[in-house]
């Protein structure tokens, strides 16, 4: 049964990230591109006002051939290999969670608890986090202020995580009480506070140049949005569709062995 869910999960996850790849290459390519342009001009500038520095140690910054990959094939079967690998695990994931929540958040039909576990996956891993920390694209921020917003951003990540496990726990008590839509409202509140009180609390990481074209910024971080919003609605259709088909197979073929 975990064998069948988990290749389902993965599959869906494939086709997640196929469309992925596609809205990643529309839409998250040009405005990717422009980023590291700018960040390559501000190198060079740089350079040249620093020729001494960088002349001296033979240190630079180098994104073409020093990295010993195009930048054509970072942006066809890099980006496809790295977003097929990503949501064809995270389809894998997907379905070892389902497998521990069926039957545990109520009479729900495979497709209801898919589509409820992958908006619950997106509201935690990424939209909380994003409305703190949303991803810059290259030529944003120095080692130190990206080391540091990597650090509170995954800690945000589990702070949202725990809280979003806390609440689907506290749902079941709070809908014996409160009564079934008032219960999943008090549940959904909790997370709420808990997600607005660390917005709060944690520590704005100010890395953005005033001469950073505002367009590119926001076309990057709407496109990496979008890519994760592609990604776990598929994930959450295709995975409940798969089982929900399986487990019709399986009553009509328990149906006829039945009357046979």
């Amino acid at each position: 049964m975990i064998g069948q869910l988990l290749w389902r999960g993965m599959l869906a996850g494939l086709i997640a990230g196929l469309l992925a790849f596609a809205m990643a290459s529309t839409f998250g390519e040009p405005p990717l591109t422009r980023a590291i342009g700018f960040e390559a001009s501000q190198a060079d500038g740089h350079h040249h006002g620093e020729a001494h520095s960088h002349g001296a140690t033979g240190e630079g910054h180098h994104h073409g051939d020093g990295a010993g990959i195009s930048r054509a094939t970072q942006s066809s079967w890099g980006l496809l290999t790295g977003v097929g690998v990503y949501s064809t695990a995270l389809g894998g994931l997907f379905a070892l969670v389902f497998a521990l929540a069926n039957g545990r958040l109520g009479r729900l039909s495979p497709r209801a608890l898919s589509v409820l576990l992958a908006a619950g996956g997106f509201l935690a891993l990424v939209a909380v986090p994003w409305v703190k920390y949303p991803p810059n694209p290259p030529g944003i921020g120095t080692a130190a202020t990206i080391d540091l917003r990597t650090e509170v951003y995954f800690l945000l990540l589990a702070v949202s995580l725990s809280a979003m496990m806390l609440s689907v726990r506290l749902a079941r008590p709070l809908r014996a009480r409160l009564g079934p839509w008032n219960g999943v409202l008090a549940a959904g509140a909790l997370y709420g506070l808990i997600a607005a009180f660390a917005w709060g609390l944690f520590p704005t990481v100010a890395t953005i140049p005033a001469h950073f074209p505002a367009e590119v910024l926001w076309q990057f971080r709407l496109s990496s949005l979008g890519i994760q919003v592609i990604i776990w609605a598929v994930l959450g259709l295709v995975f409940g569709a798969l089982v929900e088909r399986a487990r019709r197979r399986r009553q009509l073929t328990g149906r006829a062995s039945a009357t046979a």
